[in-house]
């Protein structure tokens, strides 16, 4: 395995995401400094020293309704952006916790709703890194079906949400004139060209 990082410092001590300078050689052999933000304490727990992919945190991809014809969305202020983007339900996994449990704990948290998790295995359900050229942070996918009355009566003080049921229709215009997480816009186009169950893909592993 090729080990091009020499030495890391930690540059913070955030409570939920911190700066950390890295030593690295290049593929030339000459030396230099990268920057990467992580949601790890320790620079002994950065993936660049574990080589261990574990889920940082979950995104769930959830069907409402009856007729499984909408998605279950967020529609949530974030700083770095000043503004209000579309997203999955999303959350951080606590240390011990599975991750089709912390989507049942985070949908609940933000929505109310209820989430019956799809079983997976695989492809589909492994983390996959988030935005590999700034953070170390990977997410899994948690596939399954919603049920109950949407309510912001759990969410955090420090959220600022509204729960979204978007049909294929409403999904389309989302796409066309909201800012969209990149990784819900592209299972939005998913939905929007799945016909009956969007989760019958699943079968197929």
């Amino acid at each position: 395995m090729v080990d091009r990082v020499k030495g890391v410092e930690k540059v913070t001590d955030n409570p939920f995401l911190n700066l950390y300078n890295f030593d690295v050689e290049k593929r030339n052999g000459k030396t230099g400094k990268y920057y990467v933000a992580s949601r790890k304490k320790d620079p002994t727990q950065l993936k660049a020293a574990t080589h261990k992919n574990t889920s940082d945190g979950v995104i769930i991809y959830s069907v409402y309704g009856e007729k499984k014809d909408k998605i279950v969305l967020i529609k949530q202020f974030r700083y770095p952006i000043n503004a209000y983007v579309y997203e999955f339900p999303a959350g951080l996994v606590e240390p011990g916790e599975e991750m089709a449990q912390a989507g049942i704990r985070e949908i609940y948290e933000e929505t109310g709703l209820v989430f019956e998790p799809k079983v997976t295995e695989g492809a589909y359900t492994r983390p996959f890194f988030t935005t590999v050229g700034m953070t170390d942070e990977s997410c899994g996918t948690i596939y399954g079906y919603c049920s109950g009355t949407p309510t912001n009566e759990h969410e955090e003080e420090s959220e600022d949400i509204e729960i979204v049921l978007a049909d294929r229709e409403e999904c389309k215009r989302i796409l066309k004139e909201e800012n969209v997480a990149i990784m819900c816009a592209y299972m939005l186009m998913h939905f929007i060209h799945t016909k009956g169950d969007p989760l019958a893909f699943l079968d197929e592993q």
